[in-house]
């Protein structure tokens, strides 16, 4: 670990090919992730009736899941285990054709976990329990190290970096962590810390969260983002199977469980490893709901915004189809197509129509005179003539139909759609009666 400690104490590098040291590449080599993509995402409604949480689209052209499988990738960690159970056809379909790529002849792969009930007759009981469950599957492809990450959530994040400090600190455990403002972290599991970042404390989302020392209005809370030595992963995941009354959670039982034993249990700054966006800011967005969904599809409106997806050096890959360009048609008075401070995915035309501070998907029809203000509209959806969205999600293949609006008084759109706390309308084609919807 010689050659790891002055990267620790110099600020690694930023990550580029032909900075990253040979030490700590050999250690991405030796590790395996497991991004636990089996959630439904219950606080985002009707919008993960038919996909799980990290299948749903983001960003005009993205999957969720596809941000925790680029920093994989970018990483140089590219044995990758995808464990996955509620509805997860459209995500599987996804995986499969965006991300193919890696060769197995050089020990790279993406597997699909899906629950199988290989250890007992139970289907996933938790995310540690996922883990457990394919514990046989990590014994075969003998990593030294073990990365655990969440499936939905959107960031920008080198993991070489933090597994270099996991290894130069001789963790057995170490947890991404990052601030939040105090009335935002009983989502959150929150941790206490000492001077050299040893986590002396942890709660799974307490009712009252404790701030950080030294700071009343911000606490410390995990990420979601592990990195186990496997043998003591191993071990600490068969302890949890034995004990039956354990939730078989990493964040209630695992890591509580390992701080009880005493065990080298380390925080890892995420202002560390965050590669860096606009103004050097780091970007960790929890889209877990309806109204923060919407608000991180707005925040890529911006001038500038937060996250950087114009970055050549690390990439956000995923799986697109081959479609036209975008398509903007009419010049007139009263009829002309146009989109300002907007995302337009390929395949889209717009009509004669006034596009505003939206996102919209692949394929997306909006006719004359329709006005589309502060929405995401997902995929082949179509507005109709003189129809109105104003902060509005419209899910895939909605039919708009022409002149109706939606967004303009949230009282009626209650009756027919759902509404969330921040006022935001949630339209599906079920809604709208257009029939069974199976998204993509």
């Amino acid at each position: 670990m010689d050659a790891i400690e002055p990267c620790l104490h110099q600020g690694y590098c930023p990550y580029k090919r032909e900075n990253i040291l040979p030490a700590v590449a050999q250690l991405t080599q030796q590790t395996l992730a497991m991004i636990l993509a089996g959630g439904r995402g219950e606080r985002l409604g009707r919008l993960t009736d038919w996909r799980a949480k990290p299948g749903l689209p983001f960003g005009g052209k993205f999957r969720i899941i596809d941000f925790a499988l680029s920093n994989c990738v970018n990483s140089k960690i590219r044995r990758i285990g995808i464990c996955t159970q509620y509805k997860a056809q459209s995500l599987i379909r996804h995986v499969q054709q965006g991300w193919s790529f890696l060769d197995g002849r050089f020990d790279e792969f993406i597997e699909l976990l899906p629950a199988q009930q290989r250890i007992d007759q139970t289907w996933y009981r938790g995310t540690a329990d996922a883990v457990f469950q394919n514990v046989d599957i990590l014994r075969r492809h003998r990593p030294r190290f073990v990365l655990i990450l969440a499936g939905d959530h959107i960031y920008k994040m080198d993991f070489s970096r933090m597994l270099a400090e996991h290894a130069a600190r001789g963790a057995e455990l170490s947890i991404a962590c990052v601030e939040v403002p105090l009335a935002e972290a009983s989502r959150f599991g929150v941790m206490q810390i000492d001077p050299e970042y040893r986590v002396t404390g942890f709660c799974e989302k307490p009712a009252q969260p404790a701030p950080r020392p030294g700071r009343d209005d911000v606490a410390l809370v995990s990420m979601g983002i592990y990195i186990f030595d496997a043998d003591y992963l191993y071990s600490r995941l068969r302890m949890d199977a034995d004990d039956p009354a354990s939730s078989h959670d990493f964040g209630r039982d695992i890591i509580p469980q390992s701080l009880a034993v005493g065990a080298r249990v380390f925080a890892h700054r995420f202002d560390d490893s965050c590669i860096n966006n606009v103004d050097g800011r780091s970007y960790w967005r929890d889209v877990g709901t309806l109204d923060s969904y919407w608000a991180a599809n707005m925040e890529l409106t911006n001038v500038i915004p937060e996250l950087n997806l114009y970055d050549e050096s690390w990439p956000i890959w995923t799986h697109q189809k081959q479609l036209p360009p975008s398509k903007f048609v009419f010049d007139e008075e009263n009829r002309r197509g146009v989109a300002i401070d907007s995302l337009v995915s390929g395949g889209c035309i717009i009509s004669g129509a006034t596009v505003r501070r939206s996102v919209l998907f692949s394929s997306v029809l909006v006719r004359d005179n329709a006005n589309v203000e502060d929405s995401v509209v997902l995929s082949n959806t179509e507005v109709g003539a003189g129809a109105v969205l104003k902060r509005t999600v419209i899910d895939r293949r909605c039919r708009i139909p022409p002149g109706m609006s939606i967004g303009v008084d949230v009282e009626a759109d209650r009756e027919r759609f759902h509404v969330s706390r921040g006022g935001i309308t949630l339209v599906t084609p079920e809604m709208l009666g257009q029939g069974l919807h199976q998204p993509a």
